[in-house]
């Protein structure tokens, strides 16, 4: 014999229950069944809403009732075109005395446990006689029966508790006589010895599956669902969770009393003694292979079996230094909240015994606050002790295994793992068994958590990194396209998923947070809302996705002020915009001070050199012990062409705007040519090495003629350019007779740093610098005599958008 179990949403529509009748058919092949089922999905919350609405003097319990008896009408006739006259006639019977039920406490204004009971136990005797009548319509050997006449309990109305000596005689006895193949039994509703409707808390129906299995001594029980089995972690809020295979009772219980819904913790009491193992399987995917319970021992790669949460939490504080060695506190406690039927679902008290922490459900929260603040009323007047703190918006999450005491550093790795994506725990829990580790965290966190530790433990070391780019011009065009391209190659080789969630240009701004198509992105951004630097920290903040990376492909100041802001949500930056790390060192310091604080990296690579590692370089000659002592360097790909192509037969403004059209220089490039630019990139390599310097500290010798000099804007800097050619052409001229090379050089000497145009001397290291190249060179104790030199492009889209990837990898590979 065969038991099995359907839950609400498994006969939830006519369609449904045809996939139910059809398994039940094909199990009835081979063996005698019987099938326990839940009330039509939904049904019992709408019993309960009627009955609260009758119970508040609210007319709307007739709509109500009206909804549940279409609802059901419309399955019978679904499932029973052309012969329903005969059930739809019972169920009306059925409903007219549920309708009188509810005029009833409309009446009397009240809505006891016991009167509750009887009201949602129309459910499960609804839908299991429409599915057995159809059965019968269709001529399969099927029957109901009522399980009220087999389980019988104690008067413990809303969660009554079984007799089994009388329930197991009832089974066993009714089935001996059953001649019928399927037997179709209503879940959750039973009846107390002096013959009370009863019922066996919410999700009861696979308490009584599990009640009959037990009696009968079969050798499976199988719970069909919606979902193929118990996933590694909620499904619908971790995309990568999947089926676990096989799993213990225990590892089963523990995952269902922290919020996996798909098995009643109590259904595995009746059967756990006698070792059947459960089956739990998907209605809607028959072939799917589910998860079976059981006490065989499976091998898994990994000593964590789950990963589940339960949302709605308040955790109460009770504390003070009166408690301290005191005895009894704990015991007045929990007496207090027992006495109120409040149930503690997480439990931590620290050694010193100052505190104790409870995690109770928040729709109890005000009732245990008034309750204990009245039990200590004494302690408290007295000062031995705080009034109740109670903190709402919480969850609870759990990671959950057999095998996890016999691994070292699961905590540590779980705690890690969470702090780096700056989710703040408020709470810890874990028993001297170590099948689970409890944390409470805050409800906005746990989608975030839940991808974050399920990606950890459960999937093959790939790494989730979420990207929003700020800045979509030139560069950042350059960026996405790289990304779009590189997608795979970093998945397959690097075990990185890199996905960009938003993208921001200076009119519009879009976010995904599955990862916005790369292959029509322009189009997307075209339609996306208005932009907003603001906006754009408040949408990637509420997305709240791990390994969260900025990336600023700006030159503005307004988007640099920001920084801190994303640091402090844990959200890492990568940027190329140089204004935050030449401003003012104060503010350089304290975004490299908060980003240590909450573990969220910055990195600015492409800040000197687009995309050659000059900082990095620097950063590991500091970081393993070396000084500097000097660097001298030429920093703008911009200037570097422009005095490369610069000649006596070329036109300084001529070459300028070539330079401007081809992407070297930005769109004003008095920027680039007023030496401010270079000013910046040696100050941030003075920083880096350790000195503390602000952009005024640098000594700039400008080659700009005195009214290109005080230009009040782009077109007439461009005037200048042709007024004073003259000019430009006398340090051309200087430099050829003097057989030397025009490079704009950048010095930082002995705590000194100045930037300006230098004759550079054929022979030098700088003299043979062509195109756009920079060259940078560091002298350290290590590196005294003959200095390290980097040397390459160092302005470009192309190249400047390859320093940002890299930067973007590199956090992926942390």
């Amino acid at each position: 014999m065969k038991v099995l179990k359907f839950g609400g949403t498994s006969v939830g529509s006519s369609k449904n229950i045809n996939n139910v009748i059809n398994i039940l058919v094909d199990y009835s092949k081979t063996d005698t069944i019987a099938c326990v089922v839940s009330a039509v999905g939904g049904i019992t919350d709408k019993l309960l809403l009627a009955g609260k609405q009758a119970q508040n003097k609210e007319e709307a319990f007739l709509e109500t009732f009206e909804g549940i008896k279409d609802r059901h009408f419309n399955i019978i006739k679904e499932l029973n075109p052309d012969n329903h006259t005969a059930i739809l006639e019972f169920v009306e019977n059925k409903l007219e005395s549920l309708k009188s039920l509810l005029e009833g406490i409309y009446l009397i204004n009240e809505l006891s446990p016991k009167t509750s009971d009887k009201l949602v136990s129309f459910g499960e005797l609804l839908s299991s006689f429409i599915i057995a009548e159809t059965m019968k319509n269709r001529s399969l050997s099927a029957d109901v029966k009522n399980s009220q006449e087999l389980i019988v309990t104690n008067s413990n109305f809303t969660k009554a508790e079984v007799d089994y000596t009388v329930t197991n005689t009832n089974i066993r006895e009714y089935f001996k006589s059953a001649n019928q193949k399927i037997t179709i039994l209503p879940g959750f509703i039973s009846k107390s010895k002096l013959g009370e409707i009863t019922t066996l808390g919410r999700g009861g129906s696979d308490f009584t599956a599990a009640i009959i299995a037990a009696a009968l001594h079969v050798e499976q029980l199988e719970i069909w669902t919606d979902v193929s089995g118990m996933f590694t972690t909620n499904p619908k809020l971790v995309k990568q969770a999947y089926p676990i295979d096989k799993i213990s009772y225990q590892e089963a219980m523990e995952l269902s009393h922290f919020g996996a819904k798909v098995l009643y913790p109590p259904t595995v009491q009746p059967v756990l003694s006698l070792e059947i193992p459960i089956h739990i399987k998907n209605t809607l995917e028959p072939s799917a292979v589910g998860t079976i319970i059981s006490n065989e021992e499976t091998t898994s790669s990994s000593p964590v079996k789950g990963i589940s949460n339960i949302s709605n939490i308040a955790l109460l504080t009770l504390e003070g230094t009166g408690m301290v060695g005191i005895p009894g506190f704990s015991k007045r406690l929990f007496e207090t909240l027992s006495q109120e039927k409040i149930n503690v679902i997480m439990i931590t008290q620290a050694s010193s015994e100052h505190s104790i922490c409870l995690g109770i459900e928040h729709k109890e929260a005000e009732t245990a606050k008034t309750a204990i603040d009245t039990a200590f009323e004494n302690e408290i007047a007295l000062g031995k002790i705080e009034p109740i703190i109670v903190e709402t918006g919480l969850s609870i999450i759990a990671l959950v295994g057999d095998s996890m005491k016999n691994h070292q550093g699961i905590s540590g790795k779980m705690f890690s793992t969470l702090g780096k994506n700056n989710i703040n725990i408020r709470a810890i829990a874990q028993g001297a068994s170590e099948k689970n580790i409890t944390a409470v965290i805050n409800e906005k966190d746990v989608k975030k958590a839940l991808n974050t530790l399920h990606e950890q433990f459960f999937e093959s070391k790939t790494k989730q990194i979420n990207v929003f780019i700020t800045g979509v011009g030139n560069v950042g065009e350059r960026l996405v396209e790289q990304i779009k391209q590189q997608k795979k190659y970093l998945k397959d080789n690097l075990k990185i998923k890199l996905r960009v969630a938003g993208l921001s240009n200076s009119r519009h701004m879009i976010f995904n947070e599955d990862g916005i198509d790369l292959k029509n992105w322009k189009e997307q951004l075209a339609q996306g809302e208005k932009a907003s630097l603001q906006g754009f920290f408040e949408n990637t903040k509420a997305l709240n996705l791990r390994n969260s990376i900025f990336v600023d492909v700006t030159a503005n100041a307004n988007v640099a002020d920001l920084y801190a802001q994303y640091l402090k949500e844990s959200i890492g930056i990568v940027a190329c915009n140089k204004i935050a790390c030449s401003s003012e060192f104060k503010n350089y310091k304290n975004l490299k001070q908060l980003s240590l604080k909450y573990n969220a990296p910055f990195l600015f690579e492409t800040n000197v050199g687009a995309g050659l590692p000059v900082i990095d370089t620097l950063n590991n000659l500091i970081a393993s012990g070396d000084k500097v002592n000097s660097i001298q360097a030429v920093l703008s790909g911009s200037l570097n062409f422009v005095f490369n192509n610069f000649t006596d037969k070329t036109k300084f403004y001529d070459v300028v705007k070539q330079a401007g059209a081809e992407g070297y220089t930005e769109p004003d490039p008095r920027i680039d040519l007023s030496g401010v630019d270079v000013a910046r990139k040696i100050l941030i390599l003075a920083r880096e090495s350790g000195v503390k310097m602000n952009l005024e500290d640098i000594e700039n010798t400008s080659f700009l003629s005195q009214a290109g000099l005080k230009s009040d804007s782009v077109d007439d800097f461009y005037k200048t350019l042709i007024a004073d050619e003259a000019h430009y052409q006398s340090l051309y001229a200087s430099a050829k007779a003097n057989n030397c090379q025009l490079k704009y050089v950048a010095k930082f000497d002995n705590g000194k740093a100045s930037v300006s145009l230098q004759e550079i001397p054929e022979g030098h290291p700088f003299y043979n610098l062509e195109g756009s190249d920079n060259i940078v060179m560091f002298y350290t104790e290590r590196y005294a005599k003959q200095p390290m030199i980097i040397k390459g492009a160092g302005a470009g889209a192309e190249v400047t958008a390859s320093g940002l990837f890299a930067d973007i990898i590199r956090l992926g590979n942390d």
